[in-house]
């Protein structure tokens, strides 16, 4: 067998760089090593104990060969390597679960995510779209980000927390964006990857706001769950009401913390990522005109007033949203996987307690696969269907995004709206690329534009 590339840097070097600058990281890598290689970025992140190692995988056969087995002999997708979250979403969520029980609790989470629970969440969005877009002055510059924050979390308080505009959602909706901004950015993340600094060491420290924060959000949601049971209404379709309704095989339901620490794992997957990736497409559109006039022409084809359905099904559309999640995916990395058994991949031994992570980020540059990888080209998705393992912007096997179907929706009418009724000018001249904010990847600059003209009205 071949002997098994190996980064020679030392741990806390790879820790530091991993976190700090994680594209160059995985692309310097995989110049030097290949498709496989063993890392050693501070192995606790990922790992319960130090007697297996580290790999990064970007080739997407193997890759396909270790999440379709995620659940089998061979290799297991254990909740306990994500630990380094569990000071975000709190122990009860699936995302730290393991085997049987994540699959009994994904049972339960992801119906409301999916066929006509979905759909009814369309008109919902789009009126919170349109809302939040026409509320922007004509001709004022502003920040893209914040704006698209403003969009999903609306999405997250009202179709997810199924809360309507009050004081308790104000006071929530605060608490919640503060305590994700606490760790957004390269440097901000380390609170996230080294868990010394988030102890509270004093008034000064983040530790202490982090604190404070976790008990604002406890108190407010734990709140509502009380309300919510006592209320007894059956007829509300938000998440949480769904999730507080579902029971298990054995007529279980989820219990107060268990249901907190859902809605923080639903809030971290759906809320950040699909901002980011929204902003993504506020600034690659206005910079590439062809493409804009093209999907521009698809919308017009639309009746009017629209149907979310309708807009959704749009090929071309479809297609863009893929292409801004392929060239700049939100998530860099797969959820860990952990070999059950001796075997071999890409002609490599691999022993009980080795854990494999894929890289979304390089996969998705792959030349071969996306030729001129760095040109932003929806045509690709249109002319080629790729495998789970190819385009991967979602993750794939037993770990896969329950909410990447609702994060599609909200990403295809925000974005149809946006252009479809307003003309754009694009403030933003240099050329941005992704870098760390948190666990995931967004723009190392500010995204500013104006709204400059109404294209269509209604």
């Amino acid at each position: 067998m071949n002997t098994l590339p190996k980064v020679n840097l030392p741990r806390f070097l790879q820790a530091l760089t991993w976190v700090l600058d994680p594209i160059n990281y995985q692309q310097n890598n995989y110049r030097r090593y290949g498709d496989l290689f063993q890392v050693n970025f501070a192995s606790k992140m990922f790992m319960s104990s130090q007697s297996g190692r580290l790999l990064m995988l970007c080739e997407p056969q193997a890759l396909q060969q270790v999440l379709s087995q995620d659940m089998g002999k061979v290799f297991s997708a254990p909740g306990e390597v994500n630990k380094v979250l569990e000071s975000i979403v709190g122990p009860n969520s699936s995302l730290l679960m393991s085997g049987e029980a994540h699959r009994r609790r994904r049972q339960l989470v992801t119906p409301p995510f999916h066929g006509e629970r979905l759909k009814a969440f369309g008109q919902l969005i789009l009126s919170i779209a349109t809302e939040v877009l026409e509320h922007q002055p004509l001709g004022e510059s502003f920040s893209a980000r914040p704006l698209m924050q403003r969009f999903t979390m609306r999405v997250i308080m009202e179709a997810v927390f199924g809360l309507h505009r009050d004081d308790r959602y104000e006071a929530l909706e605060t608490a919640l964006r503060q305590r994700i901004d606490l760790t957004s950015g390269p440097i901000p993340s380390l609170l996230i990857f080294f868990p010394i600094l988030q102890k509270d060491w004093g008034a000064w420290s983040p530790g202490r706001r982090i604190k404070a924060l976790n008990e604002a959000i406890n108190t407010l949601l734990y709140a509502e769950i009380s309300d919510r049971r006592a209320e007894g209404n059956s007829e509300r379709s938000d998440v949480l009401s769904l999730l507080m309704a579902a029971t298990d095989e054995n007529g279980n339901h989820l219990t107060d913390q268990e249901l907190r620490d859902e809605l923080m794992t639903l809030l971290l997957a759906g809320h950040e990522t699909t901002a980011t990736a929204l902003t993504w497409g506020l600034y690659l559109l206005p910079r590439h005109p062809h493409i804009l006039e093209k999907l521009q022409a698809e919308l017009s084809t639309l009746p009017t007033p629209w149907d979310p359905l309708q807009v959704i099904r749009l090929p071309y559309l479809e297609a863009v949203c893929n292409e801004i999640l392929r060239i700049h995916p939100v998530a860099m990395i797969t959820f860990p996987r952990r070999v059950e058994s001796s075997t071999t991949l890409m002609g490599h031994d691999l022993h009980p307690g080795d854990v494999i992570i894929g890289s979304m980020f390089l996969i998705h540059q792959r030349e071969e696969l996306y030729p001129q990888p760095r040109v932003f080209r929806p045509e690709r998705f249109l002319e080629q269907q790729f495998s789970p393992a190819e385009f991967i912007p979602f993750g794939a096997g037993a770990r896969r995004c329950i909410g990447s179907a609702l994060a599609l929706y909200e990403m295809k009418l925000a974005l149809a709206y946006a252009f479809h009724h307003w003309d754009w000018v694009l403030e933003t001249q240099r050329e941005l690329k992704s870098h760390r904010r948190g666990i995931t990847l967004a723009p190392n600059g500010e995204v500013r534009l104006r709204k400059v003209g109404l294209r269509v009205k209604g």
